[in-house]
């Protein structure tokens, strides 16, 4: 069994084990591999261990990895993911490439992939990032800002508004971690009960995902338990 195999069943067991501890059906999380920085040959071993959801950072590099899988086995669908800061010039090959995207915090950015998401592609999937914890380092929409993004984006054509996403301030205590995920968990029922027809809570990484699944997390987001230690071979 290789050690991505071994990971990937790791990362799963610990998910489970959240779940049923906050009284939750383990298959409602899903679990997200980041594969930023990660080779193709890492993607395709972790696929061939049942994995089929992939998160990217890195535009460029992203689609260079895309389309060599889609080349080199066709036969396999993957679902990808962008969770990385959209720039105004990247949005297009996102918009052409990608199945969701978590990383929406304007509303310009999310015109310009509903503008360029192609018409034979079915609706681009949508979070919008929210800065729970408030850091000026942080992308996101301020909380008291979300209603407004939420009421823009919901409308925009080409693209299906599918709920929120967060990356709180690293805690290492699990109560602290909690706190950031409770109040994502929720603004995310207040939108519901607004009536939007939300599904997706992506949130939790490495470090925190038991506290993320236990708040409330439908998406973790999970990279280094996974891969190991990430690579910078390039420049971007």
């Amino acid at each position: 069994m290789s050690a991505i195999t071994e990971h990937l069943q790791s990362v799963r067991t610990r998910v489970s084990q959240a779940a049923r501890q906050a009284q939750r059906d383990p298959s409602s999380v899903n679990l997200l591999a980041v594969s930023k920085t990660q080779p193709v040959s890492a993607i395709l071993e972790a696929a061939e261990a049942g994995q089929s959801a992939f998160g990217e950072n890195y535009e460029q590099e992203a689609v260079r990895k895309i389309l060599a899988i889609r080349q080199e086995r066709p036969d396999l669908k993957l679902e990808w993911h962008f969770i990385g800061p959209i720039q105004s010039n990247k949005t297009r090959a996102i918009a052409e490439h990608f199945d969701w995207v978590h990383s929406v915090d304007r509303e310009r950015i999310a015109r310009r992939l509903s503008e360029q998401r192609p018409d034979d592609l079915p609706p681009l999937n949508i979070c919008l990032q929210v800065n729970i914890s408030g850091e000026d380092s942080k992308s996101g929409v301020r909380p008291e800002e979300l209603a407004a993004l939420v009421r823009a984006v919901s409308g925009m054509p080409r693209l299906k508004l599918r709920g929120l996403m967060a990356i709180p301030e690293p805690q290492s205590d699990p109560e602290k971690q909690r706190q950031p995920f409770n109040a994502m968990k929720m603004l995310f029922e207040q939108l519901k009960r607004a009536g939007y027809d939300l599904d997706t809570l992506s949130m939790g990484m490495s470090d925190d995902m038991e506290a993320a699944v236990q708040e409330g997390a439908t998406t973790v987001r999970i990279g280094t338990a996974i891969f190991g230690q990430r690579h910078y071979p390039e420049k971007r």
